[in-house]
């Protein structure tokens, strides 16, 4: 696929500071954009990259300029919202399956599949489970008795849903997530650890996406819910009874354990831990391997172990790197105060004056 800047600047809503005809086939990063590829200036540290990159246009903001006059600048409000309709532009299409079932899969009779289905290779659907109108199943999905999956989700290769799952309409689960194996609950017993039932389910909500080898607990008893719009990242664990609100974003690695919640569009960067029974509030945002030990306030930015406001756990990292230093001044005050003491123990005994 070829186009030309100016069509790219149509596509974006960008007005067009150059050469509106150089042909375009792909987008790229601005070290590596050659001379047929777009590019986009967002974080202001790459700036420089600006007076040498080799690409034929730029996204870039209100205020940037260039001295350059072979580059054709596309200047937009947001460029990096606008790139990400760029690359859309280049995407390749998805091969689309044929609605139907794959002579290798095994459906239950008592099943029941809306129009436009398509079962892949090796997949299995359970009794009594229903799968609306479009739904996409992969090769090798697994789908428990008396599921319901909406309109339209689509479930990569590998997928595994329990019996009694609900999963919603436009949905995407990538490969390996497993939804609604058991929580994670044992008694101790003078022979060893007895497992508790878990009786529960997992609900989840709308235009849901869940990454691949994600894990989904069914609830203890009750439901663990993942309400609409709700992103979740690749290996990221969702305990037991769990809650995410509308828009969270749990990004990879990310935990939950057993009753945690987390509030309407907050977010959990890479290897957040939540203890159990502990609230994420509403937009709260929680830094990369923050431990969350206490709730977190609505809107609040946290990080560290345990998991504390950000400015306060910046100023500590700040002061933990300020120890060796500290540690050097502290033995070098040590050392002279030793020479001080030597030399008063010698003047006291009148070996000096």
């Amino acid at each position: 696929m070829t186009k030309t800047l100016r069509e790219i600047a149509d596509h974006c809503g960008a007005s067009l500071e150059g050469d509106g005809s150089r042909p375009v086939v792909g987008p790229a990063d601005l070290a590596s954009a050659g001379e047929s590829e777009v590019s986009f200036l967002a974080n202001p540290r790459y700036t420089p990259l600006l007076e040498t990159t080799g690409a034929a246009g730029v996204l870039v903001g209100p205020g940037v300029e260039t001295r350059r006059d072979d580059l054709t600048l596309l200047r937009v409000e947001d460029p990096s919202r606008a790139f990400t309709a760029v690359v859309g532009l280049f995407a390749p299409e998805e091969l689309e399956p044929e609605p139907g079932v794959h002579p290798t899969a095994v459906v239950d009779p008592s099943a029941r599949l809306g129009a436009r289905v398509s079962v892949g290779a090796f997949c299995q659907v359970g009794p009594e489970s229903e799968l609306g109108d479009g739904v996409r199943l992969l090769a090798g999905v697994v789908v428990g008795d008396r599921v319901r999956i909406g309109e339209d989700s689509v479930l990569h290769p590998g997928v595994v849903l329990y019996p009694r799952v609900v999963l919603g309409r436009r949905c995407t689960l990538h490969a390996g997530a497993v939804v609604g194996s058991d929580g994670f609950g044992y008694e101790p017993t003078a022979e060893g650890w007895s497992k508790i039932p878990q009786c529960g389910t997992v609900v989840i909500g709308d235009d849901v996406e869940i990454g691949a080898n994600a894990t989904i607990d069914r609830a203890r008893f009750g439901v663990t819910r993942i309400e609409d719009q709700v992103k979740i990242d690749n290996l990221v664990q969702v305990a037991h009874n769990c809650e995410l609100g509308r828009a969270a974003m749990l990004c990879s690695q990310a935990g939950l354990a057993g009753t945690a919640k987390v509030g309407e569009r907050a977010i959990l960067a890479g290897q957040v831990g939540v203890g159990g029974h502990l609230e994420v509030g509403a937009g709260a945002r929680v830094g990369g391997q923050g431990g969350v030990t206490s709730d977190v306030p609505a809107g609040a930015d946290y990080a560290g172990w345990p998991a504390r406001p950000m400015r306060e756990a910046m100023k500590e990292i700040a002061n933990a790197r300020r120890i060796p230093r500290l540690k050097q001044e502290i033995e070098t005050l040590r050392r002279g105060l030793a020479e001080l003491e030597e030399r008063l123990a010698r003047f006291e005994g009148g070996g000096e004056r």
